[in-house]
């Protein structure tokens, strides 16, 4: 499995690609269980008040968490492009700025 790992304004956001083989955790509406290789990370974005709050430059930023959407893809670029996207997204979403965030994928090995 790869671990895609995003890092921006003092916090971070990792998530999870299984490769092919790697059987990946089952959620309502995941990708057809044969795609070689699964996405699953957390979704979140701002709110006003409520959610837990995190501290992201600084600043106490109020954060709303959605369930994972796994997502299937038929090669390992495909997925690792995606998750770098999505780190960048969700940070993004609570205001820091998607090239400010450093990404890293990091290879671990089941045990």
């Amino acid at each position: 499995m790869l671990l895609v790992r995003g890092a921006a304004g003092g916090t971070e956001l990792t998530g999870t690609v299984y490769e092919r083989g790697e059987r990946a955790p089952q959620f309502q509406g995941a990708p057809d269980e044969d795609a070689p290789y699964v996405w699953v990370c957390d979704e979140f974005y701002e709110v006003e008040s409520g959610g837990s709050i995190q501290e992201v430059d600084g600043r106490e930023v109020h954060v709303a968490f959605d369930s994972p959407m796994p997502r299937g893809f038929d090669t390992r670029d495909q997925a690792v492009e995606a998750a770098r996207e999505h780190v960048r997204t969700q940070f993004a979403r609570i205001g820091v700025d998607p090239e400010d965030v450093e990404v890293s994928v990091e290879k671990v090995e089941h045990a």
